[in-house]
């Protein structure tokens, strides 16, 4: 009489697992497309930094490489074109000689007067002349010779230029004539002819 019983009480119990078998397998369909269906945009952000990448480095690098090279290729070939200053300049005589090639262009070696300031003649000291000049000659050592003599060329300089009158040095041609006074001057002074030119570099009347 109890054998009966167990049977029908298992049938009820076998029927409920199956069941809950079907149901709990059920939802795995739908976990792996859920993952699928985000494949796509995964793949977009990993990949955007690369292609943004290669654009940058194989695009835009080259082109801006190519407009940068451009004016400094135009630079190169004005500068190969243009004239070196020193051979634009280097025959001038009259350009001053501060460095020792100026000397030489103006007409050989020579020894320079800086930045002399002397009172005009009959202004009563309210004009002056400020001026450099350079004095050259044949003697290869005429700076030396110069030097040696300079408080008495000094002083030599400054009473030739203080002799000038505002209308001396109005007149035409006054420089050459000033030329002429202060080599006559110096080569007296020395007892000699030592200086033979002079060529002014700074000449101001104020």
């Amino acid at each position: 009489m109890s054998a009966p019983a167990k049977t029908e009480a298992a049938k009820p119990s076998g029927k409920s697992e199956g069941d809950a078998a079907p149901a709990a397998a059920a939802p795995a369909p739908a976990a792996g497309g859920g993952a699928k269906a985000w494949i796509p945009a995964i793949a977009a952000l990993l990949l955007a930094p690369a292609a943004t990448w290669g654009v940058v480095e194989f695009v835009l690098v080259p082109r801006l490489q190519k407009k940068l090279a451009a004016p400094a290729a135009e630079a190169d070939a004005h500068a190969e074109a243009a004239p070196a200053p020193a051979a634009a300049h280097g025959g001038g005589g009259h350009g001053g000689g501060k460095g020792e090639k100026g000397k030489e262009a103006a007409g050989g070696p020579g020894y320079e007067f800086q930045n002399v300031v002397v009172n005009l003649a009959g202004t009563m000291g309210t004009r002056y002349l400020k001026t450099s000049f350079l004095v050259t000659g044949a003697d290869a050592n005429i700076k030396g010779i110069f030097e040696g003599s300079k408080p008495k060329l000094t002083d030599v300089t400054l009473n030739v230029l203080s002799s000038l009158t505002l209308a001396d040095l109005e007149e035409p041609g006054a420089k050459n004539v000033l030329r002429e006074k202060l080599v006559t001057a110096y080569n007296q002074a020395l007892g000699r002819k030592v200086a033979e030119q002079v060529y002014f570099s700074d000449f101001v009347i104020q």
